[in-house]
């Protein structure tokens, strides 16, 4: 589990700006994207391992995965909003 404290700290590594824990309708879009098999991170590898949490932009264009209670802010491995647009 992400420890929401960390927030305070933590900045998106594009555009320095604050990030906000994904709500349920993000992530059931991210979800259903990887169910179908049509997800693709930023640097256009496939995702297949489904999210339970991530991290959104203030702007909310990109998310962050978190796995096992680690955030993952690289570049990379984020995943351009609204999923399917």
């Amino acid at each position: 589990m992400f420890d929401t404290n960390l927030l305070k700290i933590l900045c998106c590594p594009e555009t320095r700006g604050a990030l906000k824990l994904a709500d349920d309708a993000c992530l059931a879009s991210i979800n259903n994207a990887i169910s179908a098999g049509t997800l693709k991170n930023v640097a256009g590898e496939k995702i297949s391992e489904t999210m339970k949490e991530a991290l959104v932009t203030e702007d909310g264009s990109r998310a962050y995965p978190i796995r096992e209670g680690i955030p993952v802010l690289l570049a990379d491995e984020a995943i351009s909003l609204p999923v399917g647009a």
